[in-house]
């Protein structure tokens, strides 16, 4: 899908003229790419109209430059966009300038199509487990989307990349074994019960480990308290006896001593 966009070259920069840009009710954006880059200034009803349509990230956009002066008339994507959370306004937009003669890559969105899957209808979930195919091509054979019939699918089968249609100029990069959508087996509740019953006990077994852990720190830590007090009157006692006994060997050396002196 392609739009045509105006856009004006603007001069300053930083966060002052961006707020600046705001309050006037215009959108800042930066074109780069091809070995240049341009700060413009977009008007955002044109670009909302972009931002909403299907094509997305995936329109191309011809550009029409004011104020540059050499080849005002570009291509482009739009690569990024940054909207307000709380007003919804678009605040900046980032442009990415393409050539239409050199092969691109893009991401593509998946479109399921051909209505409820047989599977789903017996009871079965579907499940979009790519919603985004990455491709290869040139700006021209660009899909805007990837359309994948999931109707034929019975519970427990898929489709992988590998059994989507070809697309001439179009080259799939993702793995062909990866599976695009498929349609699983329903859960009962017994086993979701089991599930969810393991997954609360898991905490708790992971746990235990710890407190043995820690009761065994604890207990190791009693016991050195226990052999402490144990040791400390014990030490007490030994001190005690060696004093006694070295004042038993000093009281003869003493006695002869003060026999000696009488003399």
């Amino acid at each position: 899908m392609k739009f045509d966009l105006a856009v004006t070259v603007r001069e300053k920069t930083g966060k002052g003229a961006a707020r600046q840009l705001r309050r006037e009710g215009k959108v800042p954006a930066v074109l780069y790419g091809q070995g240049e880059c341009l700060l413009l200034t977009i008007e955002p009803e044109p670009l909302v109209k972009i931002l909403k349509s299907q094509a997305g990230s995936t329109a191309l956009i011809s550009l029409s430059i004011s104020g540059v002066k050499s080849n005002p008339k570009r291509t482009a994507l739009l690569r990024d966009f940054q909207v307000d959370p709380v007003e919804g306004h678009v605040l900046h937009a980032d442009l990415f300038e393409i050539s239409m003669e050199k092969p691109i890559r893009v991401k593509v969105p998946v479109h399921v199509i051909g209505g409820t899957p047989a599977g789903v209808k017996e009871g079965g979930i579907l499940h979009f487990n790519m919603r985004e195919l990455s491709v290869e091509c040139l700006p021209a054979a660009m899909p805007d989307h990837i359309e994948v019939d999931a109707s034929p699918l019975a519970i427990g089968q898929g489709i992988h990349l590998k059994d989507i249609a070809k697309r001439d100029g179009v080259r799939y990069l993702d793995d062909p074994e990866q599976m695009v959508v498929s349609v699983a087996v329903p859960m009962s509740d017994a086993k979701l019960e089991a599930l969810l019953t393991s997954q609360a006990a898991g905490p708790e077994g992971a746990k235990e480990p710890e407190v043995m852990a820690k009761g065994k720190i604890a207990a190791e830590g009693a016991e050195g308290a226990e052999a402490s007090k144990t040791a400390a009157p014990a030490a007490a006692a030994d001190a005690k006896a060696g004093e006694k006994k070295e004042a038993a060997a000093a009281a003869p050396k003493a006695e002869k001593k003060e026999a000696e002196k009488k003399k």
